[in-house]
């Protein structure tokens, strides 16, 4: 190991020990702090702000690789990582080098301990100092248009110290409750704290209190609600292992069939919201974005963990869904997918987790399940994962990772089955680690 890389290393386990639940800190006041004591002012940073549960590290992907494609300098800021932690902050599609990332995180750490020291200062969180990196990064680089994803929640999520030039919010389901609240409507409530004032959002079918609810932000706030699906139709026309060939419809006529590398019936949802937010941003701002830019933009797209066939014989996909709107969307996609086939499935969780629920949803498409621990603090202890298993009525062995890989790859080649890898992004890291896949 060099010398570079042992202390990245060293930086990263530092930064690593702000984690965990009792390292959730939710509130801006810190994050400003940071970003005060390393003369970092987010409001020059032009941006586009992506909340939601389901779908909003899809969409950035998608954005980014379309204003790339049209000529922008871009960034994009997305959690959290499935290989190295500099996935998480990129410019030009590229992530942070290690010696720039050394660079900041020493910064970081001293802008930390002058900001807690500070009354009523406190130490800032994994999230919060890794923002701040990422906000001074692209300063840094002159960016013309970041795209940045939320991590938990909106309304005090640490990036929503930008005023975004558009906000979008993807499909919104329960999810962190002791965080953002025990309702649907208290989740929404969090998610659409993104919307700024004056400034457009970018929104496609919700579920009725969750639309109640964004509608009533956007409304306090000024701000026009533009509705994807009303804008946008976006209807697949075929798919294979390569992708999907899609058919775009917007107020400019059809398009020419456009190839999305991205698959499922979800991708259509999240692409309708790309192309609205872009339509605007043509419209408004003045962006070049002409429909090629926008459909090679999108044929370019890379988004590991999602739906992604890692192998062919057999078939091998890696999902990182992780809760029931996500597994419901899985269930969709191999309902179709899968044909005749049968289905193993390799499934590991967080303990805070609807694990019953997920199995509800993907029991009628699995005809096999292995069950394999988590390396995270928050596994969900085997014993409850396999009760869960049990209550959905899903038949499932549990095992480790490597065996439960060979032994389901193997199964599916005896059967002429499809392996999935599904369950948690943690769980996702891991496969594509175990399997040599390169993110």
């Amino acid at each position: 190991m060099s010398k570079a890389s042992s202390i990245l290393d060293a930086k990263l386990t530092y930064l690593y020990s702000r984690t965990g639940g009792s390292a959730v800190k939710l509130g801006l006041d810190t994050t400003l702090a940071l970003m005060r004591a390393m003369e970092v002012d987010p409001l020059r940073l032009p941006c586009v702000h992506v909340a939601g549960t389901n779908g909003k590290g899809s969409v950035s992907a998608m954005l980014e690789s379309v204003l790339r494609e049209a000529g922008l300098r871009t960034a994009l800021y997305t959690s959290p990582h499935l290989i190295r932690f500099n996935e998480r902050i990129r410019v030009m599609g590229e992530p942070i080098p290690d010696k720039e990332l050394i660079r900041l995180l020493n910064e970081v750490e001293q802008a930390d301990q002058l900001q807690a020291a500070e009354p009523p200062g406190r130490i800032g969180t994994f999230f919060e100092l890794t923002t701040a990196v990422a906000m001074k990064w692209f300063l840094e680089q002159r960016v013309q248009m970041a795209v940045l994803e939320t991590g938990m929640g909106g309304r005090l999520d640490s990036t929503n110290v930008v005023v975004p030039l558009v906000s979008i919010i993807t499909e919104i389901g329960m999810e962190h409750a002791s965080f953002l609240g025990d309702s649907l409507e208290k989740v929404a409530g969090e998610k659409a704290g993104i919307i700024k004032p004056g400034r457009p959002v970018v929104t496609g079918p919700q579920r009725p209190g969750v639309m109640k609810v964004i509608e009533e932000k956007a409304r306090a706030a000024g701000s026009p609600i533009l509705r994807a699906d009303e804008r946008v139709s976006v209807r697949r026309l075929s798919q294979n292992l390569d992708g999907q060939v899609l058919s775009v419809e917007t107020a400019d006529g059809t398009w020419e069939p456009v190839h999305m590398p991205l698959l499922g019936d979800f991708q259509l949802a999240n692409c309708a919201l790309v192309i609205a937010a872009l339509e605007w941003m043509r419209d408004s701002l003045g962006l070049p974005l002409a429909q090629e830019a926008v459909r090679k933009g999108l044929e370019k797209t890379r988004w590991p963990g999602r739906c992604q066939v890692v192998s062919r014989d057999p078939v091998f996909l890696v999902d990182v869904a992780h809760n029931p709107d996500a597994a419901q969307a899985l269930a969709a996609f191999l309902k179709e997918f899968r044909g005749d086939k049968p289905v193993a499935l390799i499934c590991g969780m967080l303990s805070d987790k609807d694990a019953e629920g997920f199995f509800r949803l993907l029991r009628p498409v699995v005809d096999a399940c292995v069950l394999v621990p988590l390396d995270s603090e928050r596994n969900m202890p085997m014993e409850r994962l396999l009760a869960a298993a049990r209550a959905a009525k899903l038949p499932a062995a549990e095992g480790l990772l490597p065996s439960a890989l060979k032994n389901a790859r193997k199964w599916a080649k005896k059967n002429d089955g499809i392996v999935v890898a599904a369950g948690s992004l943690y769980l996702a890291s891991a496969v594509l680690y175990e399997l040599g896949v390169q993110v």
